[in-house]
């Protein structure tokens, strides 16, 4: 039923939600100023709250959630990686940061690790609702999949930039993070 709480789990494709972040600010000159929640070409969370607290969403997330994973990469030395997990760790997140040897490459790693903890949670009953941050049409297979273990999938991700329309509709509930984005309370 909407509205009922239930256990859920968070996973983020942080190397996605970035660049599209900023696409979509740059697109609507939206200023993102670098701090706790954001790094250019790293990371950023959209939003004032933890990862496990309710989200905006009067269906699936009204109860606290579980875990919240974060799956980026960047181009840096082991010092550098420490710092970006230690930066998503104090957001809340259980960091899973992966080293590229370019920075314009995406690394393989973040789709795969990803798909590895979404579906080995579902499969073992670790929630009943999986909220993937992500606009990629490869997660459409993983989602579908995920279902099939009857578990219900949330999508957020920017509607205007990077969001494949097959994952949005596979997806048991889509919430919009433009106009989170575009608010600009989470930067304070």
């Amino acid at each position: 039923m909407p509205g009922e709480r239930r256990t859920w789990m968070m996973f983020v494709d942080g190397e996605n939600l970035t660049f599209r972040a900023q696409e979509t600010a740059a697109k609507h000159k939206i200023p993102l100023p670098e701090g706790r929640r954001y790094r250019k070409d790293t990371f950023i969370w959209p939003f004032s709250t933890l990862p496990t607290i309710a989200v905006p969403s009067g269906k699936y997330l009204a109860a606290m959630g579980q875990r919240a994973y974060y799956y980026t990469s960047i181009k840096g030395d082991d010092v550098a990686i420490a710092t970006v997990k230690q930066n998503l760790w104090d957001l809340g997140f259980s960091p899973q940061v992966f080293k590229k040897v370019r920075q314009e490459e995406k690394a393989k790693g973040v789709d795969i690790s990803l798909t590895k903890d979404m579906l080995s949670h579902a499969f073992f009953g670790h929630y009943e609702v999986a909220c993937l941050v992500a606009g990629d049409g490869d997660y459409v297979p993983l989602v579908e999949e995920v279902k099939r273990h009857g578990k219900l999938v949330v999508c957020m991700f920017f509607s205007d930039c990077g969001l494949n329309p097959t994952l949005k509709l596979v997806c048991d509930e889509f919430i919009d993070l433009n106009p989170l984005l575009a608010n600009g309370a989470w930067t304070h």
